[in-house]
C-alpha cells in the first residue's frame, strides 16, 4: 500500500514556493513517501489556482521528466499545464495551472466509491484511447522499469517471472492510482495528474495498479467495477505480474 496522502503534521514551505505564493493562500495538499510535497496556491479568489510540486534534492523524484511528459500529453488529453519549472541546491519545483474537478479520493468520493471507481475506469480508457502510441517518445516497458530500478539501487529480485505477452500497447499513465484522476462534480472524470512515469507499455501495467488502488482507497471488491467501466474482462495473470513489477520497481 502506498504511503502517501495529505500531510498529517506541519510541513516546511520551501522558499521558492513561498516566494511564488506571495500573499495568496498556500496549503500543502499531498506528501509522498520520498519527501515530495504538493501545495495548492490560491483559493476562490478570482486569480485561478496553481499547484506547486516540490522534490527535495536526493529524493529521486524526476520533475524534469514530468515537465516533458505533461507538455507532450497536454496536446491530446486533459493534464496540468506547466507554468514554470526551477531548481536550486535544496530541490526542484514544478508549478502547474489548476484543472476543473477534485481528486477521486476526497472524502466526498470515498463516500461514493461506485461513482468514483466507474470514473476511474472510464478516465483510464479515455487516456489510453487519446494518447497516440505512434507519436509517444517515452517508454514504461518492463525492461525500462527494471533497468531504472537497478540504476536507482533498488534490490530487484533475480527470479522475476517472464513478462506475459503484451495484450495491447498503449501510452500508460505510469501511476494510475486513484488520487491521480480528477472528477467533475457530476462524478465524471475530468483530467489526470502526476504524469512523471508516462510511457509506452501494455495497458495492463496501468490496469493492474488502478484496480489495486481501489482496494487501498475504497476497500475490497471494486476491481470489476473499474474494469467494466474501462470495457475489459479481468486478466488475473497479467494483473498478478504487473502488481509484482510495481511492488519491486
Amino acid at each position: 500500500m502506498p504511503n502517501a496522502g495529505p500531510p498529517t503534521s506541519a510541513v516546511r514551505v520551501p522558499a521558492p514556493i513561498a516566494e511564488l505564493a506571495g500573499d495568496r493562500p498556500l496549503l500543502p495538499v499531498w506528501q509522498n513517501q520520498l519527501g515530495g510535497l504538493t501545495f495548492r496556491i490560491g483559493d476562490d479568489d478570482g486569480q485561478g489556482r496553481l499547484f506547486a510540486k516540490w522534490a527535495p534534492t536526493g529524493s529521486g523524484l524526476d520533475l524534469p521528466a514530468e515537465v516533458e511528459r505533461l507538455r507532450w500529453a497536454g496536446k491530446f488529453t486533459p493534464v496540468p499545464r506547466v507554468r514554470e519549472y526551477g531548481a536550486d541546491d535544496d530541490g526542484a519545483w514544478l508549478v502547474t495551472y489548476g484543472l476543473p474537478g477534485e481528486s477521486a479520493v476526497t472524502p466526498r468520493w470515498q463516500a461514493d466509491p461506485a461513482t468514483a471507481v466507474r470514473a476511474l475506469g472510464a478516465g483510464l480508457r479515455a487516456l489510453h484511447d487519446q494518447l497516440p502510441v505512434g507519436d509517444c517518445p517515452f517508454s514504461w516497458s518492463v525492461e525500462h522499469r527494471l533497468e531504472r530500478a537497478r540504476r536507482s539501487g533498488l534490490d530487484v529480485p533475480s527470479d522475476l517471472p517472464e513478462p506475459p505477452p503484451v495484450d495491447l500497447l498503449v501510452v500508460c499513465h505510469g501511476d494510475s492510482c486513484a488520487p491521480n484522476t480528477l472528477l467533475h462534480d457530476d462524478g465524471s472524470w475530468s483530467a489526470h495528474v502526476d504524469m512523471g512515469a508516462l510511457g509506452l507499455a501494455d495497458r495492463w501495467a496501468d490496469l493492474a495498479v488502478a484496480t489495486w488502488s481501489t482496494e487501498w482507497n475504497y476497500g475490497p471488491g471494486w476491481d470489476n467495477t473499474l474494469l467494466d467501466a474501462y470495457g475489459i474482462a479481468p486478466d488475473p495473470g497479467r494483473t498478478e505480474f504487473y502488481r509484482l513489477l510495481w511492488s519491486v520497481t
